[in-house]
C-alpha cells in the first residue's frame, strides 16, 4: 500500500449508541478485513477528561527511564462482563522487542485502579474492543495506561524501534497529548522497515487498531514544543492473543484455566 498520512475517516457524530455491537464505524472491521490496520476516534464513546485524570498518579515504570506505567489483565466472563484476572508479569521475548531493558525478561507494574477499571465507559470500552477482534470468554487481555512526560525530547518506545508486540490483536489509543510535536507512528510490513504501510498521527481518543502478527510498528520521537512548559503524552494499549511463546508460558503459569493461542 501506497505511503500515506491519513486522518479520520469516520463520521463519529451519527454513530448509534449500542456500547458493543455499533460501537466502532462499519469501516473499521471493513479495513481490518483489507489492511490489517484501521483508525478511528472515541471522542463520543468515553469521558476523555476522566480518563486523562487516571495519568495523574501512574508509577515509574521501574524497567526504562521517564514513563509511567500501570497494566492490568482482564478477561470476559461467561455473561459478557469484563472481570480482572488477577496478577502477571508482562513477558516479552526478544524477538518481538530488542530493547535491552526489557526484552526476555518478566515486568512487574502496578494494577489498574478498582475506580478506572469499574468506570462504565472503561468496561463498555473493553467489551465493544473484545467484540471486535471476535475475543472470547477466559482469553486473557492485556490493558496497560502508560507514556512520557518531561523536558527536551524522548524516545516512547525506549529502544524498540520497529517492533510487534507478540498478539494477533492490538489497538492504541491516546489519552492525553500536551506540548509535543511528534509521536506519528509508523506501519510497515517488515522489520526492517524497507516496506512502509502508512503514518498516522493520533490526537486524543484516537485508536489504532492493527493485528501485530502482520505488521510491524514504531512511533517518533517525541519533542517538547514549548520549551516553557513540560510535554506528555500517555495512551492506553491493549491486546490479546499472544503469539509470543514466552508470554503464553507465564500466562498458563498465572493462569492455568485460560484460553491461551498456543501452537
Amino acid at each position: 500500500m501506497k505511503l500515506d498520512t491519513l486522518k479520520y475517516g469516520f463520521d463519529t457524530t451519527t454513530m448509534p449508541s449500542n456500547p458493543i455491537d455499533d460501537y466502532w464505524p462499519p469501516g473499521v472491521t471493513t479495513q481490518l478485513a483489507q489492511q490489517d490496520w484501521a483508525m478511528t476516534h472515541l471522542r463520543n464513546r468515553l469521558d476523555l477528561a476522566a480518563w486523562q485524570a487516571f495519568t495523574t498518579d501512574l508509577p515509574r515504570d521501574p524497567y526504562v527511564d521517564r514513563r509511567w506505567k500501570r497494566m492490568s489483565w482482564l478477561a470476559l466472563d461467561q455473561t459478557g462482563d469484563v472481570r480482572d484476572m488477577g496478577h502477571c508479569p508482562m513477558a516479552q521475548g526478544g524477538a518481538f522487542n530488542d530493547a535491552e531493558s526489557m526484552a526476555d525478561r518478566l515486568r512487574y507494574y502496578a494494577p489498574l485502579t478498582n475506580a478506572f477499571q469499574q468506570r462504565p465507559d472503561v468496561k463498555a470500552f473493553v467489551r465493544a474492543w473484545a467484540r471486535l477482534w471476535n475475543i472470547q470468554a477466559n482469553e486473557p487481555i492485556l490493558m496497560q495506561i502508560t507514556g512520557v512526560r518531561g523536558e527536551g525530547w524522548i524516545d516512547p518506545l525506549q529502544g524498540q524501534g520497529i517492533h510487534a508486540d507478540g498478539c494477533k490483536a492490538l489497538s492504541i489509543m491516546v489519552v492525553s497529548r500536551r506540548n509535543v510535536t511528534g509521536a506519528g507512528n509508523h506501519l510497515y510490513v517488515d522489520k526492517a522497515g524497507t516496506q512502509p504501510v502508512a503514518e498516522v498521527t493520533l490526537d486524543p481518543g484516537g485508536i489504532l487498531h492493527l493485528r501485530d502478527d502482520r505488521l510491524y510498528h514504531s512511533v517518533d520521537a517525541i519533542t517538547q514544543q514549548d520549551a516553557g512548559r513540560p510535554f506528555e503524552r500517555f495512551i492506553i494499549i491493549i491486546n490479546s492473543r499472544f503469539v509470543d511463546p514466552f508470554q503464553n508460558r507465564i500466562l498458563r503459569r498465572h493462569f492455568p484455566d485460560a484460553v491461551l493461542n498456543e501452537a
